[in-house]
Formats: C-alpha cells, sequence, structure tokens
C-alpha cells in the first residue's frame, strides 16, 4: 500500500524531473500561450481574419514544426489552445508530447488594477478556483504552468505594495501548482518600457527578485521543483544610455546570484519586446557568463513573429512559416 509521504515523494521527484528537463542541454520553453484576444489582434495585424480556427491552424503550425523539439523542451499554451485538436484529431498536448515536449499552460487570467496602490500598477489575477483548474490541466496532458506579473518601472514604481502583492500571488499559485502536479513556471517581468538606465531595472528586479524569494520560501515552493522566468537587466526601450550585451549579462547574473535559492531548477529569461537578434545576443552573454543554475530562454515574441508573418494565413505558406520559426530557435538554442 502506497503512503501519502511515498506519495509525496514521487510527486517531488516527478516534478524536479520535469522542471529539469524544461531547462536542459541549452533548449528552452516556447510561449505560444496570448490570449484570444491578443491572438486575434495579431493576427488582424498581419491581415488574417481574427477566428478561433485561425488561431487554431496557427498554433498548429507551430507545434508541428519538424525538428523543433531539437531546440525547444516544452510550449506554453492558452487554455483555448489546450483543449483543441490538430487536423489530425491528436489534442495539442498529446502531439507535443508525441514530438519530444512537454505541454504547459498559462493559468493566470490577465492583471487588474492593484487595490490602494498607484493606478498605474497591476496585480495578476487567477487565484480563485486555480486549484480545480489545475486538476483538470493535468488531466488534459499539462506538465507544467506559467503565471506572469507586471511590474512598471518609474518614479517610485514598482512600489513596494506591488511588489509584495505579486510576490505573493506568484507563490500562492507556484504552491498550488506543485500540491497539483503541475511545475510552475514564475514569471517576474519588469516591464522594459520607458527610458530608464540599466541600472535602474538591475535595482527594481533586485527588489523584485528578493521579495519573490521570500514568499516562495514562506509558501513552503520548492525551488526544484519550478523554473524562474525573469526578465534581462536591460535599460529601457527609450534610453539615451543602451547597454550592450556584456552589460546586460553582469548585470543580469550578479542580481540573480544574489537573490534566487542554489537549488532552483533553471532560469528560462523572457525576451521582453526585444528583437530576436538582440534576445539572442543578450542571451549569448548571460550564458558565457553562468551561472550555478541553466541559463535559458522561455521567448514568445522574438520567436513566433517572423513565423506569423511568413504565413500570413496561407495554408501555401505554410512552410515558409515552420522555416522562420525554425531560424529563430537556432538563433538561441546552442
Amino acid at each position: 500500500m502506497t503512503t501519502t509521504a511515498e506519495t509525496s515523494t514521487s510527486t517531488t521527484e516527478r516534478l524536479r524531473a520535469t522542471a529539469a528537463e524544461l531547462v536542459a542541454g541549452g533548449r528552452g520553453i516556447l510561449a505560444a500561450d496570448e490570449s484570444p484576444g491578443t491572438m486575434s489582434r495579431r493576427l488582424e495585424g498581419v491581415g488574417v481574419e481574427p477566428t478561433e480556427e485561425h488561431r487554431r491552424t496557427y498554433r498548429e503550425l507551430l507545434v508541428t514544426t519538424e525538428g523543433l523539439a531539437d531546440g525547444i523542451t516544452g510550449v506554453i499554451l492558452s487554455d483555448e489552445t489546450l483543449r483543441q485538436h490538430l487536423a489530425d484529431g491528436r489534442p495539442f498536448p498529446a502531439a507535443l508530447a508525441d514530438a519530444g515536449m512537454h505541454p504547459g499552460v498559462k493559468v493566470d487570467t490577465g492583471t487588474g488594477t492593484l487595490d490602494g496602490g498607484d493606478e498605474d500598477e497591476t496585480l495578476t489575477q487567477g487565484l480563485d478556483g486555480l486549484a480545480e483548474r489545475v486538476a483538470e490541466y493535468v488531466v488534459l496532458g499539462a506538465t507544467f504552468a506559467k503565471w506572469r506579473a507586471v511590474l512598471h518601472l518609474g518614479a517610485g514604481r514598482p512600489s513596494p505594495r506591488a511588489l509584495e502583492a505579486n510576490a505573493d500571488a506568484l507563490a500562492r499559485y507556484a504552491r498550488v501548482c506543485q500540491d497539483g502536479g503541475l511545475v510552475p513556471v514564475v514569471e517576474p517581468e519588469i516591464l522594459a518600457a520607458g527610458g530608464h538606465r540599466l541600472e535602474q531595472c538591475a535595482a527594481a528586479t533586485a527588489r523584485s527578485l528578493a521579495t519573490l524569494a521570500r514568499a516562495l520560501r514562506d509558501a513552503g515552493v520548492d525551488p526544484a521543483g519550478m523554473v524562474l522566468k525573469p526578465n534581462m537587466v536591460t535599460a529601457g526601450e527609450g534610453s539615451r544610455q543602451p547597454a550592450g550585451p556584456d552589460e546586460v549579462a553582469r548585470a543580469t547574473v550578479d542580481v540573480l546570484r544574489a537573490t534566487m535559492p542554489l537549488d532552483l531548477a533553471g532560469v528560462a529569461f523572457l525576451s521582453g519586446g526585444q528583437s530576436s537578434a538582440v534576445a539572442a545576443a543578450n542571451l549569448a552573454a548571460i550564458r558565457d557568463r553562468g551561472g550555478p543554475w541553466p541559463l535559458t530562454f522561455s521567448f514568445g515574441r522574438a520567436l513566433v513573429s517572423p513565423a506569423l508573418d511568413a504565413w500570413r494565413g496561407d495554408p501555401a505558406r505554410v512552410g515558409a512559416g515552420q522555416a522562420a520559426l525554425r531560424d529563430e530557435v537556432d538563433r538561441v538554442a546552442p
């Protein structure tokens, strides 16, 4: 008879193994989890009618790209896509598993205004009913999940209240996921919008990650069974003092070393609106600098935008879209 303690140990070991696989060998995680509304706007931007079927077809183009698993360990899907099927009848999670990649799902429900805080600061929603959704996602085939906290950088921002509220939500999400059998990808993002210097981003990122580390510890989250998905430390998009890859790498790794536990499974950086070329150069420099954990990527637009632009809804151009995706993945996966 299997005891509760044995079941708990088995789950912990499985989550740790999955988390390690998600960041192994220089491969990374593909973020294809735009909400239906966001994905529809992107389809419209390239002249494609924003229907559910076109969203499904585009995501099928991505996940069926030949050789994708050579550079990608897992794909984050939206709730809509996780429930859809490929043209051959296979559910998306099954198709990903067949191709040697982990199926993931975004479980937050977007951001709302932070109560009692600056009107420009937000708190990510979705904790209500999360345990039930996690249980359903496990049945549907997901092995990991993602939750994104959005933090604004500016005068007095991110405020202590915004840092603490979002860190608490991230920690609660991560604990619910681990209790339910999913590896949590924990995404605290300092937005790159604005004209801030690299040093300002470094200070804000350090405060964010230190607050998050305390919240995760207090919630009893196992660091070896989760993946951190932070922003790189960069100058703002409108900064007059842009930072090169070596500066980005030094600041990013220094902040991580000062805040994150040594037993963290790994770090998969978000692209944060950087072009694919810039994101790839910064990631290469970060990897060269190194850390005590695997350092890899979890990019969305930096990888998939060229594929969308090459495809543009034309069935005859599926191959062109997939070739564009392969090129971008090859750029960041050594």
